[in-house]
């Protein structure tokens, strides 16, 4: 469970700010993470009006609180956009401010556990006395708040931004908020524009880690053997995979306004917003065939349904009861069964040796139970021993009741941080011997002939000039990046190398949920840093790489030409004879069988004397194709369907016919939304997508008629197309 936080944002809305920072709130992750436990208040600083709880001193005017301490969702970062905008006036004490969010934050969240943070954004203008500064920083110290401050145009040395011509009373101001903030915990001060800089690089959640499993690490059978032992330990992550946000669908409620907003998610989940969407939901429906029904088939309960394993092709029932029996009966524990020694301890002589590639998982802790010092010994005991002996072990793991076993590597870790030495185990799983796979490949280094002879000299095998070549390239792609001083320099440090996939959606999604209307911002430079080699280095690599293109004979290769099947001629037999009139083929009666429809396709397309035959083959197959979607046995022809369209499409392009494909894929595509191919096929039509057997547009044939944006139309995915029109 994360930690509960409350952070009150102070924007400074002056007439002097004009639109420096009026964005502040919105560029925070907060209301992003959709945590409850993660509040926010926003104080607005200078305000033309005055609404504190403290508004009765004249000290506290001009100051406005725009939202109290609560949860943030996209309905009220708008609203901030529109109240956070430079006021008529540039009256104020920011002083004041900070307590004003002091007692915001006292009130809420009284004397309970929160992490809590105030900042300001102001550029330091305007009278700012300094009474009460020493309370005020003794209460921030006492309620553990962190104050950052944000200044427009203040002087940062360590950012190297210095204002010339500075105003006095500014001057004074900096120094002032300053000492404030570093007198309260961990607290920060700095110029915006390093704030807005900041702003690119991504922020990394941290979460806190949940025990998987708690139990006991034991050797032998502790209630039949006194030599056995036992030893409370905890499981956690060690590493995990960082996963994106997941989209969700939804459809515009029926009744709503065709000018409604449909991109809004947040209106649709919050009371009185307007909501104007609803959720997706999905409804099944089975079906058994009976002639004697109506239609052919006749709708069956999912309760009525039996469960069935395939074996081949045949689908093999096993009742519940018989089911039950083959559940394995487990019990919580972490058992050792074995040693094994290091990979890396090569004048070992045992039989029994471990790799790194039989990973099988993600790593875990396994460190004592918390609070127990009889356990931590006995485990760090346990630790030291492996750490000498250079071992491994190796434990059966079932981390709750009737959960299936695994198989697990406990590897002993020792790391030191200043004085503190840490001591656990790194538990990953191992595979089971079913979970290996032997794979054969043949030698790289020479070639074995049929009859055994071998061959080191080979038109497959690399020369010792271009070997050569290619180790000299790859010697000088290194990243043996220096600094002016000639210092060498981590040239991919692994602490800034972001996910892209994660990062770039967060902030898409956090761009959009701001700015409706607008497009989304390209990728921010640290999130694309390394996805293109260093450009020194690629331009002290060309003369390596031109010698490699030359050692390994590389040519170009010409474009496939497209759409000359028609006019080519038919290639001849060196004897000169006509095999089609010697066998009697009649190509014009030609018929396609649908169990050899692929190539007899394009022997017919070969022998086509006319465009006739052409349009012929193509409703032939046509016919074939939606036959085999309707008879299909759940998608066991969706494959032999999506050959079909491959063929067809790949030879109409070089034929110059791509308006038959065409009408064929949309009339496919038709029948499979009105479910005239035998029920829900919407699958298939994603399978079609996903091989890109779409439409012919005219980058692909010149004779197409439709245009790449029509073409991506027609294969957009066929619920959103029918949830739209609907």
């Amino acid at each position: 469970m994360a930690d509960k936080e409350a952070t009150v944002y102070i924007v400074d809305v002056a007439r002097s700010m004009g639109s420096t920072a009026m964005a502040a709130p919105s560029r925070t992750s907060n209301g992003q993470c959709s945590r409850k436990t993660a509040t926010v208040g926003v104080v607005a600083l200078r305000s033309d009006d005055t609404s504190n709880e403290l508004q009765e001193d004249s000290n506290f005017s001009n100051i406005s609180v725009l939202a109290n301490l609560g949860q943030v969702l996209m309905p009220d970062i708008r609203r901030f956009r529109d109240l956070i905008k430079p006021s008529q006036t540039n009256r104020g004490d920011a002083i004041s401010s900070i307590v004003v969010a002091i007692q915001m934050i006292s009130k809420y969240c009284k004397k309970l556990k929160y992490k809590r943070e105030i900042v300001l954004v102001t550029n330091g203008n305007g009278l700012m006395p300094t009474d009460g500064i020493d309370e005020i920083k003794s209460k921030l110290q006492d309620d553990g708040i962190k104050l950052t401050i944000l200044g427009a145009d203040f002087d940062d040395a360590d950012y190297g931004v210095k204002e010339e011509d500075k105003d006095p009373r500014k001057a004074e101001n900096e120094l002032v908020l300053r000492d404030l903030a570093e007198g309260s915990p961990n607290g920060a001060y700095g110029t915006l524009e390093q704030a807005v800089a900041e702003l690119e690089i991504p922020r990394i959640k941290v979460t806190k880690s949940m025990p998987s499993y708690k139990g006991f690490l034991q050797l032998g059978d502790a209630s039949k053997y006194e030599t056995a032992f036992r030893i409370p330990v905890e499981r956690y992550f060690r590493t995990y995979v960082a996963k994106p946000p997941s989209a969700s669908s939804f459809v515009l409620r029926s009744g709503a306004a065709p000018g409604q907003e449909e991109g809004d998610l947040a209106q649709s989940q919050v009371p009185g917003e307007g909501n104007t969407l609803t959720s997706v939901r999905t409804s099944r429906t089975y079906q058994i065939t009976d002639e004697s029904a109506l239609g052919g088939k006749v709708d069956v309960e999912r309760d009525d349904l039996a469960k069935g394993y395939e074996y081949g092709r045949t689908a093999v029932h096993i009742s519940q009861e018989d089911e039950n029996v083959t559940t394995l009966e487990t019990f919580a524990g972490l058992e050792l069964i074995g040693f094994i020694i290091n990979d890396q301890t090569l004048e070992a002589n045992l039989p029994v040796q471990y790799s790194r590639y039989l990973h099988m998982s993600n790593t875990n802790f396994i460190i004592p139970q918390k609070a127990n010092d009889k356990a931590a010994l006995a485990l760090s005991s346990f630790i030291r021993a492996l750490h000498e002996l250079d071992y491994y072990a190796v434990a059966r793991l079932v981390t709750k009741e009737t959960r299936p076993p695994m198989i697990v590597l406990l590897a002993p870790c020792i790391e030191k941080e200043d004085d503190e030495v840490y001591e656990s185990l790194i538990e990953v799983q191992l595979p089971f011997a079913e979970d290996v796979r032997s794979y054969r490949f043949p030698p790289l280094d020479k070639v074995v002939t049929v009859s055994g002879k071998i061959v080191t000299e080979h038109r497959n095998l690399p020369s010792d000039s271009l070997q050569e070549a290619m180790s000299n390239y790859v010697d000088s792609m290194e990243l043996d990046l220096k600094d002016d001083d000639n210092n060498p320099i981590d040239g991919l440090p692994i602490e800034e190398s972001y996910s892209p996939l994660l990062h770039r959606l967060e902030s898409a999604v956090r761009w959009r949920a701001v700015h409706p209307n607008d497009p989304v911002l390209e990728p921010a430079e640290r999130l694309t840093r390394f996805a293109h080699p260093d450009e020194d280095i690629v331009k002290k690599s060309q003369s390596y790489l031109d010698a490699l293109k030359s050692a390994a004979d590389v040519k170009k290769v010409p474009p496939k030409t497209k759409g000359r099947k028609r006019q080519r001629e038919t290639e001849k037999p060196l004897s000169g004879l006509d095999v089609d009139a010697l066998l009697n083929l009649e190509p014009k009666r030609a018929r396609i069988s649908p169990e050899n429809a692929v190539p007899e396709f394009k022997q017919m397309l070969s022998r086509a004397e006319s465009v006739e035959t052409i349009h012929d083959a193509v409703k032939q197959m046509a016919v074939i194709i939606e036959a085999q979607v309707k008879h299909s046995l759940g998608d066991a022809n969706y494959e032999r369907v999506v050959e079909s369209l491959g063929t067809m499409r790949e030879e109409l392009v070089d034929y110059e016919e791509p308006a038959l494909y065409n009408d064929l894929v949309r009339q496919l595509k038709e029948k499979i939304l009105n479910e005239e191919l035998g029920g829900d096929r919407l699958e298939l039509w994603w399978l079609v997508r996903k091989s890109k057997l779409g439409l012919i547009d005219q980058n692909v044939s010149e004779r197409s008629e439709v245009s790449e944006e029509e073409a991506k139309e027609v294969s957009l995915n066929p619920i959103w197309s029918v949830a739209k029109n609907s």
